[in-house]
């Protein structure tokens, strides 16, 4: 599939939602239950339902900055032996590449708070793709292998 690009509509389990943190549970539900349909085991389930909050979270307070009058839309679908969480917003774009590797070695006492939602997203998810075009908005995608 090309970077940014959506899959046949007819394959696609879609949710959209504003970008208010109560839109959370909403959110996490539907991914639930889309991972469950795909047969992911409850280890997999779970990983996808945390990857996906954190997402959702950083969307709504970077790319929109606590705005909730904009929109994320949540798109799930099995793609042979993976399943896929893909998230896209109209919000700022940001560079992963610019985040630095959390302090895990440091106290925790004397890490900073905050800065581990991309290290979480890595860490539970087999894949994690973002992808930014300034005409159609910010895409991330994460897949699971199933």
């Amino acid at each position: 599939m090309e970077a940014g690009k959506y899959p046949p509509p007819t394959t696609v389990d879609e949710l959209v939602v504003s970008s208010a943190l109560d839109v959370l549970p909403q959110v996490i539900g539907f991914v639930r239950q889309a991972s469950l349909h795909a047969g992911l085991p409850e280890s997999a389930v779970f990983a996808c339902e945390l990857a996906t909050d954190e997402a959702c979270t950083n969307i709504i307070e970077h790319a929109y900055a606590g705005r909730s009058d904009g929109t994320i839309r949540v798109a799930c679908w099995s793609d042979g032996d993976e399943f896929v969480v893909q998230l896209h917003d109209q919000g700022v774009a940001f560079d992963p590449g610019a985040v630095r590797e959390p302090p895990l070695t440091q106290d925790l006492a004397a890490r900073p708070l905050g800065g581990l939602g991309i290290y979480f997203m890595r860490s539970l998810m087999d894949e994690v793709r973002f992808d930014f075009d300034p005409m159609v908005g910010n895409t991330l995608t994460m897949t699971k292998r199933i």
